[in-house]
């Protein structure tokens, strides 16, 4: 292995995750990353970027996303307008061939992280669509008769959050890795992260009445790190007393997100 990744300062990282990282690497295959929201997925990226000192580029993938956005796109609308407007060098074809995100990764001269992010947004088949580029680093553009070859091969974090099944074939080429949601220890590392002072009481508090209620199991969305981040944030701002933060739950509107599980957390604090 050339380059290892062992953790960042802004980043808490299980020995576990960095292995399955530095084996991704080492087999230069893509990671597929599975955890609920909240969980650090897409931070896990940016601190491979930041540990290694590689550039990200970050594919965000909606459910309208198909594989061929992130190859590359041709602007036919605009050699059109061109041609009829008498514009000069219309006739040169990848003048209006524009990259897309994975096109990016391979034209660039160094090495990138490429960070395809909640690939299970997008329909099944976009998966599928995309083995023969993350196995041979490499796209035909027909319109130019053009073969795209990755200059430096990217290192490849795939995220999901778990919304739906990913095809056997496309999970056959990836190295897998779960994240747990954190634990209360872990968890006070995350928020220590983030804050550069935590009073202790106030965060003891929070924690508990933060873990409370993701064992509540009539929630439907349990609050993830994000909401409690925020949370304390309030918290703080608010003035509140924090001995009556698991009484009162103080801003509950910043950890649940639905009708329904504020009024489970109300019938609890009754």
């Amino acid at each position: 292995m050339s380059a290892t990744f062992q953790g960042s300062k802004n980043y808490v990282a299980s020995e576990e995750l960095m292995r399955s990282v530095n084996i991704a690497m080492a087999l230069q295959k893509p990671l597929l990353i599975k955890g609920e929201p909240g969980t650090g997925k897409t931070m896990l990226a940016e601190a491979i970027s930041e540990a290694l000192g590689k550039k990200l580029v970050i594919w965000n993938i909606k459910s309208t996303t198909k594989a061929q956005d992130g190859l590359y796109v041709y602007d036919v609308v605009q050699r059109l307008y061109d041609s009829q407007f008498g514009n000069e060098g219309v006739d040169d074809i990848a003048k209006y061939v524009k990259m897309g995100k994975l096109g990016e990764a391979f034209s660039s001269d160094e090495q990138v992280i490429l960070l395809i992010d909640e690939i299970d947004k997008a329909d099944l088949e976009f998966p599928n669509d995309l083995l023969w580029e993350l196995d041979k680093m490499e796209f035909y553009i027909p319109e130019t008769k053009e073969t795209v070859k990755a200059k430096q091969r990217p290192i490849v974090i795939i995220t999901s959050n778990a919304e739906k099944e990913l095809p056997d074939a496309f999970l056959r080429r990836c190295i897998f890795h779960y994240i747990e949601f954190p634990d209360a220890e872990q968890m006070e590392e995350i928020i220590k992260v983030h804050f550069d002072k935590v009073e202790e009481h106030l965060l003891e508090q929070v924690l508990e009445t933060f873990y409370w209620i993701r064992g509540l199991y009539q929630i439907q969305k349990k609050p993830s790190t994000s909401e409690v981040i925020d949370w304390i944030r309030a918290l703080q701002l608010g003035g509140v007393d924090v001995d009556r933060i698991r009484q009162e739950v103080p801003f509950a509107g910043v950890l649940l997100k639905k009708n329904e599980d504020i009024d489970v957390l109300n019938r609890y604090l009754r």
